[in-house]
């Protein structure tokens, strides 16, 4: 598990995404609260991220970047809404987690094909395995 900083920086940048479009909505934060729960960040701490952003830790493996950009594509599409900011701003993330600019835009893609836009990890996972072969 990641150290406390890691977490807490993980849900910094998700409840920032969450904000792109001017507001968290109710299914975004419940969605935040449940990550919050699995990272094991406790309730205050998860409040004060919403006023105070914790320090911008990029992932460190590959698959954390992946298991992060696959959480955030998740935030997206909660609302079944999606914004052209939200959509540019997630390419922005995952470009600077070093993540290939043709996969982010693949899952972009493919996500439309899947009910609700939730990309099945197996194939999230596939589209970065074919970028890095």
């Amino acid at each position: 598990m990641s150290s406390k900083k890691e977490r807490l920086s993980i849900l910094s940048e998700m409840i920032a995404f969450a904000k792109v479009d001017g507001k968290v909505k109710e299914p975004e934060y419940n969605f935040l609260l449940g990550v919050s729960s699995q990272l094991n960040v406790d309730r205050q701490s998860f409040e004060a991220l919403f006023e105070t952003k914790a320090e911008h830790i990029i992932p460190k493996t590959q698959a954390e970047r992946i298991l992060q950009f696959h959480r955030l594509v998740l935030l997206m599409n909660v609302d079944q809404v999606q914004d052209e900011i939200e959509i540019t701003r997630l390419h922005q993330i995952g470009l600077g987690m070093g993540l290939p600019p043709t996969a982010i835009d693949r899952v972009l893609a493919v996500m439309h094909d899947y009910p609700n836009k939730v990309v099945p990890p197996k194939v999230l996972i596939d589209i970065f395995k074919a970028h890095y072969n």
